[in-house]
């Protein structure tokens, strides 16, 4: 059987990237630069695939928590604690995904 993505990825990057976009048009000179590299750090966050994000999200959640990755029993513990709407599959599933 095929392993689903345990949860779905929710983002608004696009959405971040077009309104920066269309700042980008009607700004002022002294704007334009600061405005262009704001642009490519949006795109270049829209253009991450979910499984990293994923992998991002549950290593961020871990760090906060003094959780190692390499701790599986402690870390899928903490990511129930963080979304208590995971089950016990998405956790590992997603403890597995951050680990690899």
């Amino acid at each position: 059987m095929a392993e689903v993505d345990p949860v779905v990825v929710v983002r608004d990057s696009r959405a971040v990237e077009d309104a920066l976009r269309a700042a980008l048009e009607d700004a002022a000179p002294d704007e334009r630069a600061g405005l262009e590299r704001a642009v490519n750090v949006a795109a270049r966050r829209a253009a991450l695939p979910d499984a990293d994000v994923r992998k991002e999200w549950v290593r961020d959640v871990l760090a906060r928590r003094g959780v190692a990755v390499t701790d599986k029993i402690p870390a899928v513990k903490a990511l129930r604690q963080a979304m208590p709407a995971l089950t016990l599959v998405q956790a590992v599933q997603l403890y597995n995904e951050a680990a690899a």
